[in-house]
Parts: structure tokens; C-alpha cells; sequence
């Protein structure tokens, strides 16, 4: 099955900064493209970290200490200063669906995309991720048709009806083994687009463990 990489919705022309990149400059930065964070890169174009609002408006807070007469002239800030570090990436051949739990697991709006030796190539982020839940219909359907019955399941044309409506699919028919149903739906979740998935499908044949056992169970010993 064909599943959307990170490679295929990524933005390539990133907005980076250097860790040197004086703080005011990184804040202008955000405001001047309207985006929430910034990818860090040494002189080699590694991801070192990632520089956010949240990070400034944080540096920004007032300190419990006052500064006194004699304190030394605090250094201005940095991106090497206010940066989380290490930065959470995500490589480009990686599905878009991993990126998306990643995403969600760790709280984060936008991933860096890097290459296997962790150099920018990309940035991908939420709003990205949210185009493959508005894919055609027609083409969600096309894709289960093709991919999980025919390609995967080698089900007969005809046997399942696909129904898909605003990404909800309906699958409706006959299987010929049991077994292959949790693999129907587990294939058919994964289909980049599907929000959900409704099953009314039965099958001919119970070949599951708990079948056998039960027959086994029936027989009579003499």
C-alpha cells in the first residue's frame, strides 16, 4: 500500500536561523513571516534545535531578581539562548501519519524535516498534515477498492461494497475468511484521508482460533 510521505507535503524554503542569531532578530523573524517557530542550524546545516514563541515570550518573563548597582551588563540573548534543544524531527521518507502522532504527542505545531544526516531539507506542520483529510472522496474509495481488496485481501470484484462520504467509509458485503477482517479494517484506517471506517461485512468461513477450538472441543473421544 502507498501511504503519503513527509516529503510530499513539506515546505522545502525554510526560515532558519543561525544559534548566533541575536534574539530581537529571531522575534522579527516570526512576526515577519507569521509563523510560530524556527528550525537552529550549525554551519553544516544540522538541526541543532528549534526556537518558538513559547521559548521567547518565556526568555521575556520578568526575573525574581532585581539587577543592582554594580551587576555586570547582562549579554543580549540569542537563539542559542532561548532554543529547545535537541529538536524533535522527523525524516522526509517518514509517512505522514507517524509525523502527525508525533505532532500530537509532543504538544509541537511544526517539525523540521531532515535528511539521514540530520541537515534541513524541509519543514512540515500542522496545516500541511490537515490536507489529507480533505483528499476526494472518489480517490479514498478508489484506493480501497484497488489497494486493500484487490492488491492486499485479493477479494473478487463485487464482493464488498465501498461507500465513502466525507471521509467516512462504509464497507458493506462478504468475506470469504474471518481472519481477514481486522486486516481489512486496520488497512483501510490507514488509508491517508479515511477519518473513519464502518463495517457491515461478514464472512463464509470461521477460521479464527477460538473456531477450531471450539470444534476441537465438540468432539467425542471413545
Amino acid at each position: 500500500m502507498k501511504h503519503i510521505k513527509v516529503a510530499d507535503l513539506m515546505t522545502d524554503e525554510v526560515v532558519s536561523v543561525a544559534p548566533e542569531t541575536a534574539f530581537k532578530d529571531v522575534a522579527k523573524l516570526l512576526a515577519q513571516y507569521g509563523v510560530s517557530g524556527l528550525p537552529v542550524l550549525d554551519d553544516e546545516d544540522r538541526v541543532v534545535g528549534v526556537v518558538s514563541q513559547t521559548d521567547l515570550l518565556a526568555r521575556m518573563a520578568p526575573t525574581s531578581r532585581p539587577f543592582r548597582e554594580g551587576d555586570a551588563p547582562a549579554e543580549p540573548p540569542t537563539a542559542r539562548d532561548v532554543m529547545s534543544a535537541p529538536a524533535v524531527t522527523v525524516r522526509a521518507d517518514e509517512t505522514a501519519s507517524d509525523a502527525a502522532r508525533l505532532m500530537t504527542r509532543r504538544g509541537i505545531e511544526r517539525l523540521p524535516v531532515v535528511d539521514e544526516e540530520d541537515r534541513l531539507v524541509g519543514i512540515v506542520t500542522r496545516r500541511d498534515l490537515l490536507r489529507l483529510f480533505v483528499r476526494p472522496d472518489s480517490e479514498i474509495r478508489r484506493r480501497v477498492a484497488d489497494e486493500v481488496l484487490s492488491e492486499v485481501l485479493d477479494v473478487p470484484l463485487g464482493d464488498i461494497d465501498v461507500h465513502v462520504v466525507d471521509g467516512i467509509v462504509t464497507l458493506e458485503g462478504r468475506i470469504e475468511r474471518r481472519s481477514q477482517l481486522p486486516v481489512l479494517l486496520r488497512l483501510a484506517e490507514r488509508i491517508d484521508g479515511v477519518v473513519a471506517v464502518a463495517s457491515h461485512v461478514t464472512a463464509r468461513t470461521d477460521d479464527t482460533p477460538t473456531a477450531r477450538t471450539g470444534r476441537a472441543g465438540n468432539t467425542l473421544m471413545w
